[in-house]
């Protein structure tokens, strides 16, 4: 079952990513997609921000992984839109971990991604606007769902 959330502004994104981050647990990965300027990095501040991490967060473009251990949770963020489908970066390594992995562009390397993951399209409808498109993959992920939307 999908799911759908229409942010009216940053302030909405960032709070429904605070409320996404209380149901978090060990493992989880959070697939972002939507185009340039849609707020996927916006929600990893958000969500980043509920777990206590207070560094500057921006997309990881060109360093494609960025790693903060400072929150109550390790956060892995990655920006895969520059990422060939054949090069290796080891991401599959991050889903092992006990931390929470945010994907940007994650679409581009679906064939990657674990079974088991939240998948969040955001579709930009106006200059303020967004509608969130949920689709869980997995119990844990359905059940996060019921919970905060």
């Amino acid at each position: 079952m999908d799911y759908k959330y229409t942010s009216k502004s940053v302030d909405d994104t960032l709070e429904l990513a605070q409320n996404i981050e209380s149901e978090k647990f060990p493992g989880m990965v959070i697939c972002l997609n939507g185009d340039l300027g849609s707020g996927k990095t916006v929600f990893v501040k958000g969500f980043a921000r509920a777990l206590g991490i207070e560094d500057n967060i921006t997309s990881p473009t060109f360093t494609i992984v960025k790693e903060y251990t400072t929150g109550e949770a390790d956060l892995y963020h990655m920006d895969v839109y520059r990422i060939d489908e054949s090069q290796e970066f080891g991401v599959e390594d991050y889903f092992n971990k006990d931390g929470v992995c945010i994907i940007e562009w994650a679409e581009l390397i679906e064939d990657r991604l674990p079974e088991e993951r939240l998948d969040i399209n955001i579709k930009i409808v106006d200059e303020n606007t967004r509608i969130l498109v949920f689709k869980p993959h997995g119990i844990k992920y359905e059940e996060l769902c019921s919970a905060v939307l």
